[in-house]
């Protein structure tokens, strides 16, 4: 099993990255999350990497870390349906953290936007995958609802989650918009709009 490639960072395209180590090159497929993170080309780079071996194809997936390769992995084993492209495209859309609390609120209409996911496929995702959360994980989580005030955890998830697709739609990568959110959430208060998060955000 290959489980990380280091080398030189030849080229890169939004969901792959060409990697040369030992005299190879490596196509590694990667979400736009991973790619947001990539050196320029001519620059060392690690990824942590899983292969995927189908009977016409051998598939080399990379990641930014691990517990993002661990993910896809809990993503096309676990949930029926859902293969490689489609556990790409959902970690191309979201950060992982917000994904996380997406499956841990239950929040179907969050999963439910990210391409090639129905309503049918986002609910399997929370079902399977819930309790698929370390304690760690989900201690996380719920120290994030209560350091961010929240009454419910549907309430504060809608409103960032909401705060997160305008500023991606306005071109922000997804964990930066992710991280912007939050952090205006917590300067705001458990009273912030979804417009107030996105203005202080912007700004």
């Amino acid at each position: 099993m290959i489980t990380r490639i280091s080398g030189t960072l030849v080229a890169a395209t939004p969901l792959t990255a060409i990697i040369e180590t030992g005299g190879l090159g490596y196509e590694v497929h990667i979400p736009l999350t991973t790619a947001e993170r990539l050196p320029s080309p001519g620059q060392s780079v690690k990824l942590h990497t899983l292969a995927v071996y189908r009977d016409d194809s051998q598939t080399l997936y990379g990641f930014a870390d691990d517990e993002e390769r661990d993910f896809f992995r809990l993503l096309i084993e676990k949930v029926s349906g859902v293969g490689p492209k489609m556990a790409l495209s959902v970690l191309s859309k979201l950060s992982l953290a917000t994904l996380k609390g997406a499956i841990a609120a239950g929040d179907v209409t969050l999963l439910a936007t990210c391409p090639g996911i129905g309503r049918k496929t986002a609910e399997r995702l929370v079902i399977e995958l819930r309790d698929k959360l370390t304690p760690a994980e989900m201690g996380r989580l719920g120290s994030v609802r209560t350091e961010l005030g929240q009454t419910g955890p549907a309430r504060a998830e809608n409103k960032i989650r909401d705060a997160v697709l305008a500023l991606t739609a306005l071109g922000y990568k997804a964990a930066d918009a992710d991280k912007a959110v939050r952090k205006a959430w917590v300067g705001l208060g458990p009273a912030a709009s979804t417009e107030a998060l996105i203005k202080k955000a912007l700004g």
